[in-house]
């Protein structure tokens, strides 16, 4: 799949620093031809196609609206066979853009554990890119930390059942997965809540593989949500796993 994406990525440019529009004016698709079916080989994320989409969100009808992040508009929606599913739409002034859609795209589709969300596929249509995810009914997990009425919910088996949720998710992606993946942007906000308030880890544009057996790494640039970063990764640029 990854060479795939790379052949995909290098045909494309990123969003314009003045969020005109996405990709090059003379050339505004993903080349969507260049990212292979044969690609998305776990047998259940697939590309979607963008009617299906638009009736399953109501034609991205505000009353669908779940919320706004750095990627874009996020919109509830209902498949044809009654799944509803979480769509996630880049903005042409999206903070993160094609890099980190790519990103996402890539590293997702390979991963599979209980407390990672689910990828169910994916459409890429002239200046639509859209994810599209499971749904979690009980939103993320920001919504119950800082808000009075929500937090009371949280009895003592619940949190501590979030906690280890997030920690097997996190342990999968350092250790146990096919490839060492950070998040890089693990917060709150990116921990979703499924009915049975069962936590799964989201949002992998940020995210960066590591090689073989490399536990560190340095990078020029810092990412992810200030408040939440690691002190050392601050000072100096540097990721360590166990910090992540």
């Amino acid at each position: 799949m990854r060479n795939g994406i790379k052949k995909w990525k290098k045909q494309n440019t990123r969003l314009d620093r003045n969020c005109h529009g996405i990709g090059h004016p003379n050339n505004n698709d993903f080349h969507l031809q260049n990212f292979q079916r044969d690609d998305l080989n776990d047998g259940e994320s697939a590309f979607m196609d963008l009617a299906s989409i638009y009736a399953a969100t109501g034609n991205f009808s505000d009353s669908n609206l779940l919320g706004r992040g750095g990627f874009g508009p996020v919109y509830k929606g209902k498949l044809s066979d009654g799944k509803e599913v979480a769509v996630k739409r880049l903005s042409a002034c999206s903070e993160q853009g094609t890099d980190e859609f790519t990103n996402e795209v890539m590293l997702i589709m390979k991963l599979q554990h209980k407390n990672l969300v689910k990828l169910l596929g994916l459409c890429v249509d002239g200046d639509e890119k859209l994810l599209v995810y499971e749904f979690m009914p009980n939103r993320s997990l920001d919504v119950f930390l800082f808000d009075k009425k929500e937090r009371a919910r949280l009895n003592w088996r619940t949190r501590i059942g979030i906690v280890n949720g997030i920690a097997k998710g996190t342990l999968y992606l350092h250790e146990d997965s096919r490839h060492r993946i950070i998040h890089r942007d693990l917060k709150a906000s990116n921990v979703l809540l499924d009915k049975d308030m069962n936590p799964k880890i989201s949002d992998f544009g940020m995210a960066r593989m590591f090689a073989g057996s490399e536990g560190e790494a340095n990078t020029a640039r810092i990412v992810g949500t200030y408040i939440w970063i690691h002190g050392t990764r601050v000072r100096n640029g540097r990721i360590i796993l166990h910090q992540v």
